[in-house]
């Protein structure tokens, strides 16, 4: 836990910010607003777990950075999603949130593999 402060402060945020009622603004009329709002979050979320586990290991540890970093992210926000949508009452589950969610957590696994990973490696020759 202590290894990955970053991590923990962006599950954070994204736990206030998916269960807080937001204000009302402009931004809602751009098409798709709300889904590439989930795709950054969930994509930043999988590149700073990444990060996070990178930094410290050299060598990467295929079961555990499945589990870190690609499962945890899309089981919390199918969480998420179920308990927007059966405990409150100011937000709703949606497919179409949890898709753009498991996009961003794919892209970021990606992004993280082929960029991340290969930019620490470089910075520690």
């Amino acid at each position: 836990m202590k290894h990955y402060p970053l991590s923990i402060l962006v599950i954070a945020a994204i736990c206030y910010l998916s269960f807080f009622t937001p204000p009302k603004n402009e931004m809602e009329e751009i098409p798709y607003f709300d889904k590439i709002v989930h795709l950054c979050m969930y994509g930043g979320l999988t590149v700073t777990i990444w990060f996070e586990y990178l930094r410290r290991h050299p060598q990467i540890n295929r079961k555990f950075i499945t589990l870190a970093g690609f499962a945890f992210p899309v089981l919390m926000s199918g969480v998420i999603e179920i308990l927007q949508a059966t405990c409150t009452s100011n937000r709703s589950g949606d497919w179409l949130d949890f898709a753009a969610n498991c996009t961003g957590v794919l892209l970021g696994c990606l992004f993280s593999r082929y960029v991340t990973h290969r930019f620490l490696k470089r910075s520690k020759n």
